[in-house]
């Protein structure tokens, strides 16, 4: 470069019929310019001179001629590359080395190409669809099933049971009862509304009632001892015209001895063995 500036800002030597830099409106002789400003090539350790191309990323500079992928060496300049651990690659050898490989086709996901992620695993956005209708799934609810993702839509239409309570769909979860798919949610007491999903209670016709709401409603109580029968734990018990006992409850009066498979007579609201009932 020639210009009316005449001398080197740093060595004061004549500029005339000589290269020289500008810097900040100063002029400089080549000599003093890299000696001064010249960055050093990251590859070569060199000063980049200021006739030579300086390739700058992120506050680093190499030579045109060093910008090369660390790995196959290839150039970079004017190709896309990345940079891991502050090593540049280009983009083939950073794919074989740190991309993720989709879940569906195994293929490399490329530098720079949307990738999806669910459940621990990276797919193509154009791998990432609903088995049933091949449509995008994208960020839209999903549901999988041995393996394969499906819409909502299609999940419902194929394979859902629908909540015999509610009637809605059952995407997880739900209970079985008589047969019939249930929300764990709706399957509540007919009694009370308590959700009985992990919790004991009684069958009456068809309808599940929570073990209070069906001693209350329905159980019989011991003549004996006035406390409820169930049928929980297989408990025995004894019916005789409009009485019930627990079955070991069902003892002689007088005595107290089991009645439980003998004979027995009646006296009032008393239930009294053989050899009492005669020796009364």
């Amino acid at each position: 470069m020639t210009s009316s500036h005449t001398d080197c800002h740093y060595c004061l030597q004549s500029l005339r019929g000589r290269k020289y830099a500008l810097r900040e409106e100063n002029a400089y002789c080549v000599t003093c310019y890299d000696s001064l400003f010249a960055s050093p090539c990251e590859e070569c350790k060199q000063p980049i001179e200021c006739d030579s191309k300086d390739l700058a990323y992120k506050g680093r500079h190499w030579h045109e001629g060093c910008f090369r992928c660390a790995r196959c060496s290839r150039s970079l300049v004017e190709k896309p590359f990345a940079a891991k651990d502050e090593v540049l690659l280009c983009t083939e050898c950073y794919s074989d080395e740190y991309s993720s490989k989709c879940f569906h086709c195994q293929k490399t996901i490329m530098p720079g190409s949307r990738k999806m992620e669910f459940k621990g695993s990276s797919w193509h956005e154009s791998c990432f669809v609903c088995q049933y209708c091949r449509q995008p799934l994208g960020t839209k609810p999903l549901i999988t099933k041995n393996n394969e993702n499906y819409c909502m839509p299609c999940f419902e239409k194929q394979f859902a049971h629908h909540c015999y309570s509610c009637k809605k769909v059952i995407t997880s979860g739900g209970v079985t009862y008589h047969d019939q798919p249930w929300h764990k949610e709706c399957f509540v007491c007919a009694g009370c509304n308590t959700q009985l999903s992990g919790q004991r209670f009684i069958s009456k016709d068809e309808y599940p009632y929570c073990i209070d709401c069906f001693s209350r409603l329905y159980a019989k109580k011991c003549a004996a001892c006035k406390k409820t029968i169930t049928a929980l734990g297989g408990g025995k018990f004894i019916s005789f015209e409009e009485h019930q006992w627990h079955g070991e409850c069902f003892k002689c009066a007088k005595c107290s001895v089991s009645l439980v498979g003998q004979g027995f007579l009646t006296r009032l609201d008393d239930v009294l063995c053989q050899r009492c009932g005669s020796a009364s």
